[in-house]
């Protein structure tokens, strides 16, 4: 089985580093975060909604949006994002670049610095914490649309600005 293993990870990515083993760590951890969330709601007898309201949807996926940025671009949350990361500059208004660091923290420090990828997770817990707690959820969903709605103001605003007073 090792051999298999290693001879398909070498087919795939052929002169790059890959770290299949990483990533298929990441894909269990998600399986068991899922059905933990599972587990959390099931045990707490609270009974998912039926269908999706589509306003819900919308605003989760605004709210998701905006706290996977904020965990893996933003400067304040950069503490989180060190022991798998190095800082390489800032990236945007009020954004870093960073990047995951070789070896065994490679995986996790792709995870941390790449929105989309937090996204799942984001949004993952967003949801499974509406089932269980539909009225703080809705308030922190509600938080962060509407922090995410007051940065597209603000940049909106500061592109407004430079056009308004270029010379």
């Amino acid at each position: 089985m090792a051999d298999l293993l290693r001879r398909t990870r070498r087919a795939y990515a052929r002169d790059h580093a890959r770290p299949l083993g990483g990533y298929l760590a990441a894909l269990a951890g998600y399986g068991a975060y899922v059905a933990g969330w599972a587990a959390a709601v099931r045990r707490s007898g609270a009974a998912p909604p039926g269908r999706a309201e589509p306003w819900d949807v919308a605003l989760t996926a605004v709210a998701t949006f905006r706290l996977s940025r904020l965990l893996t671009k933003s400067a304040v949350t950069s503490p989180l994002r060190a022991p798998f990361t190095t800082y390489h500059g800032p990236q945007g208004p009020a954004e870093l670049d960073e990047r995951p660091r070789d070896g065994a923290r490679k995986t996790a420090g792709e995870l941390m610095t790449c929105p989309f990828c937090m996204s799942v997770w984001v949004g993952t817990a967003l949801t499974a914490s509406r089932v269980l707690w539909p009225r703080a959820t809705r308030a922190a969903v509600a938080i962060m649309a509407t922090v995410a709605g007051a940065d597209a103001l603000q940049l909106a605003y500061s592109l407004l600005t430079d056009r308004v007073t270029k010379d």
